[in-house]
């Protein structure tokens, strides 16, 4: 066991203060307990502690306000914080006020007293000067589950750095949401986010949009053009579906997490850069690089930090709250305040979720906006939950559920290869092919739009009539569910 220090206890709730003060003293300690944030300032000032335990509500004060004074006077003594607003801001204001660690109420007493015991072993020295600019008041990240909280704790320790952060989940977890609040809430906030999705851009030509290209090096590059890297330079680079990205971008990219330079394509001159990267995948990289798809030496550079985002269904306790989260969002956008009867949350609650979060905010963009009711009954909830899921279920023989478009082209291909006997591809197979993957495609987007083929164009990135050119020839009918004729 560590050497015992004295510990210094503030919580206004009697049952924890006993708790901490029994279990703190089992181990060795010297504790005092106080129930009120002046006390326990008057301590500090005197020089008692070598550690403070502090709730951040008490009756005469904050911790948060408190912490700045106590950094003052005592730079060296770590102070760790309690409190039962488990939000995302929560863990980020700890961090920015010089907590030497976040822990949400009710917490685990085991993994106090290590933490007690990590912080008391470790050498003392002043906490790193944070910046107090004002941040935005929206929540990035909502939820108040046991996952949640790992998450934002992480969060909040990577804030401050520059360290490599690989986020991993199914879709619609909302990595980018995470990417992006580690750069507004870090200290790269005044430089710029950019964002790139391996998977959306042509394979051949996701070098020139990384590290951009010179007049002339291939045809059609008519002018020079910057990327990614140089557009985020002093800021964050977020990766996003790195799993997607070519063996030679790989290349490429490896030499700029080895050495901080890159080349444009065509060009000669190494460039030096300063971007940090977080990158995210929804794919299994270990199985990649078993496969030879993607290099086991960049997976290592990416996998500084690895960060799990665990799916809805996984957190179903979250979802009340983000249901009202949603509902804020939809009531700022002007529509009518709502909530959901108690039978509609039970039915919420007991669902899968195979599109997670983004699934769950598209429900209640359609309950706000379609329903005029206060309250959304359970019948209500059902019926939409029932039709968010039709076109997986229609489609199931062509795209099944969380495949990409792009596993649903390769697993159209390996049937009408294993059914061809000839060396060539079948007939016609480009147009069979096309016609296949974008019936599901344009069915779930013309269904998550009720059929509003203006927004269903802006959602496939199509203009209008094309679109309806698409569903007259495919035969897409989103009110049966099926195709017409």
């Amino acid at each position: 066991m560590n050497a015992p220090g004295q510990i210094l206890v503030a919580d206004d709730d009697a049952a924890i203060r006993t708790v901490l003060n029994q279990a703190l003293i089992r181990s060795g300690h010297e504790v005092r307990v106080t129930s009120n944030a002046q006390t326990l300032w008057r301590w500090v000032a005197a020089g008692d502690g070598d550690l403070v335990i502090t709730d951040v509500v008490m009756p005469d004060g904050n911790a948060f306000d408190m912490l700045p004074r106590i950094k003052k006077a005592r730079p060296e003594l770590p102070v760790i914080v309690m409190s039962a607003q488990n939000t995302f801001m929560t863990a980020i204001r700890a961090s920015e006020t010089g907590a030497y660690e976040y822990l949400p109420k009710p917490f685990d007493l085991t993994e106090l007293l290590n933490i007690v015991s990590r912080a008391l072993a470790e050498p003392r020295r002043p906490a790193a000067e944070t910046r107090h600019d004002e941040q935005p008041d929206a929540m990035p990240l909502v939820g108040r589950s046991a996952a949640m909280q790992d998450i934002y704790r992480m969060l909040a320790r990577m804030m401050q750095t520059d360290l490599t952060v690989m986020i991993t989940g199914e879709s619609g977890t909302g990595k980018e949401l995470v990417a992006r609040a580690l750069h507004e809430y870090g200290r790269r906030r005044n430089g710029p986010f950019v964002a790139i999705n391996m998977a959306a851009i042509p394979r051949d030509l996701i070098e020139s949009e990384l590290f951009g290209h010179e007049k002339g090096a291939f045809t059609g590059a008519h002018n020079r053009s910057t990327g990614r890297f140089e557009q985020a330079e002093g800021g964050t680079l977020f990766l996003d579906e790195i799993g997607d990205m070519p063996m030679e971008a790989q290349t490429r990219l490896l030499r700029v997490l080895q050495q901080g330079e890159y080349t444009t394509v065509g060009g000669r001159t190494p460039i030096k850069t300063d971007v940090r990267i977080v990158a995210a995948t929804n794919k299994d990289l270990r199985a990649l690089i078993n496969q030879g798809l993607f290099r086991e030496d960049l997976f290592y550079r990416l996998n500084v930090v690895p960060l799990r985002l665990p799916p809805l269904r996984e957190r179903s306790e979250d979802i009340p709250d983000l249901v009202r989260h949603f509902f804020t969002q939809a009531e700022n956008e002007g529509l009518q305040k709502k909530r959901i009867a108690p039978g509609g949350i039970e039915l919420m609650r007991r669902y899968q979720w195979p599109g997670n979060v983004r699934e769950l905010e598209n429900l209640i963009r359609r309950l706000a906006a379609l329903y005029p009711q206060d309250e959304i009954s359970a019948e209500i909830v059902e019926t939409e939950l029932q039709a968010g899921a039709s076109p997986t279920t229609v489609a199931a023989d062509l795209t099944p559920e969380h495949l990409t478009i792009g596993q649903a082209v390769e697993r159209h291909l390996h049937r009408y290869f294993a059914t061809y006997e000839g060396d060539l591809p079948p007939p016609g197979l480009y147009d069979r092919l096309m016609a296949e993957v974008e019936y599901p495609l344009v069915l779930a987007c013309m269904t998550a739009t009720r059929g509003n083929q203006i927004k269903a164009a802006e959602l496939l990135g199509l203009n209008r009539n094309t679109l309806r050119k698409k569903i007259r020839e495919l035969g897409v009918n989103v009110y049966r569910g099926a195709r017409s004729g």
